[in-house]
């Protein structure tokens, strides 16, 4: 084995004839470090890259697994190996079981038997480490697919606003005839691939913005997600109740994100012949959390689509244009500020999703003790 390649090994024990025997047996194949106590070992570690510790469990001011414990946090890359001349099992399977150990090997230990177990373990160590570093690559290369596809996203809709552009100017001006109706086709493909880049903007901002908590109002929160969505069927009435008489914090965007897409399927998924379409929003919110029901008359959803409604791409319904990646997006933004979401439905009667989103006003307050305190 190449010397600078060697496995490294710190052995902790607080008798002097084992360290002593461990280093005479071991060192010529190991780089091995020692330490009598918990302590000394925590100062190798702090200095030293180490692959493998072993530990004896019987030390007096620290025992093995309280060590490990403290390791694991500290430094987590080494593989832990448990040394003990006794078999307190109970505690043996609790921190093999808590991943404070990989192994445990009895005293005394048999040569043969600990040098494979340190060979296996250093296999452990690098196994890890590969796998450490292709999740780091992985994770590279999705931050640099998703500032791919938010930067060709905005590319993308400049030309789409000329085409749109042109296309009004020409119906303005009267200028092309269109008995066939194409120019409406082609606004309307482009009005669809606009909104679906839009959706892609507004995903990758959901997950990739920095999560800023701060008040929000409700009432001025629905009223723009109302006025947004009004649009898309000005007969609609809006049923709103808001009793929020504490201060509440959220990240405003997040849950501009939600409430946007919550009440604009609520508005999309009604019913054609439906002579009076409504939508309900009632918020309760308390000290702890915010209550949220959207509540709608529309066609509802089938229970077989109930449990699928949240995938990326999946739609319930395709009667009435949409990209299935609305209610992906609200539980990906859900999720990120500690929210959850729950749905009702009875097809061709309407939908109901109740949502509870933490105050993180609460949060602040049981934080800033432990903050003050450090």
């Amino acid at each position: 084995m190449i010397p600078n390649k060697r496995i490294k090994v710190l052995y902790v024990d607080d008798e002097a004839n084992n360290l002593l025997a461990f280093k005479a047996t071991f060192r010529r194949i190991y780089e091995v470090f020692t330490a009598s106590s918990a302590l000394e070992g925590l100062s190798v570690l702090n200095d030293n890259k180490v692959h493998v510790i072993i530990a004896d469990q019987r030390m007096p001011l620290s025992t093995g697994v309280e060590f490990f414990d403290i390791v694991r946090n500290a430094h987590p890359d080494p593989v832990r190996i448990l040394l003990t001349g006794f078999t307190d099992a109970e505690t043996i399977i609790d921190a093999i079981n808590k991943g404070q150990i990989y192994r445990y090997v009895k005293k005394p230990w048999d040569e043969l038997e600990l040098e494979t177990t340190i060979k296996n373990a250093y296999d452990v160590y690098q196994t890890k480490l590969q796998l450490k570093n292709k999740v780091k690559e992985l994770e590279r290369a999705n931050d640099e697919l998703n500032r791919f596809v938010y930067s060709t996203s905005h590319d993308l809709r400049s030309p789409l606003a000329s085409v749109l552009g042109v296309l009004n100017l020409a119906k303005m001006e009267g200028s092309v005839q269109d008995p066939n109706g194409y120019m409406g086709m082609i606004e309307s493909c482009v009005k669809k691939m606009d909104f679906f880049i839009l959706k892609v903007i507004e995903y990758y901002k959901s997950v990739r913005v920095e999560e800023a908590f701060e008040p929000v109002d409700f009432k001025t929160l629905l009223q723009d997600s109302i006025d947004l969505c009004r649009l898309q069927n000005p007969s609609i009435q809006f049923d709103v109740q808001v009793n929020q008489p504490v201060i509440y914090r959220v990240d405003a965007f997040r849950m501009s994100v939600i409430l946007n897409n919550l009440i604009s399927n609520a508005v999309k998924y009604q019913k054609p012949e439906e002579p009076h379409p409504h939508v309900k929003l009632v918020v309760d919110v308390d000290e702890n959390e915010a209550n949220i029901l959207i509540e709608d008359n529309g066609v509802g959803i089938i229970d077989d689509h109930l449990n699928n409604i949240f995938q990326m791409f999946f739609r319930g319904n395709f009667s009435v244009t949409g990209l299935g990646i609305g209610l992906y997006i609200v539980k990906e933004a859900l999720t990120r500020i500690g929210g959850d979401i729950a749905v009702e439905s009875t097809y061709g009667f309407g939908t109901r999703f109740k949502l509870r989103v933490p105050n993180r006003k609460l949060l602040s307050a049981k934080l800033a003790p432990a903050i003050s305190a450090n």
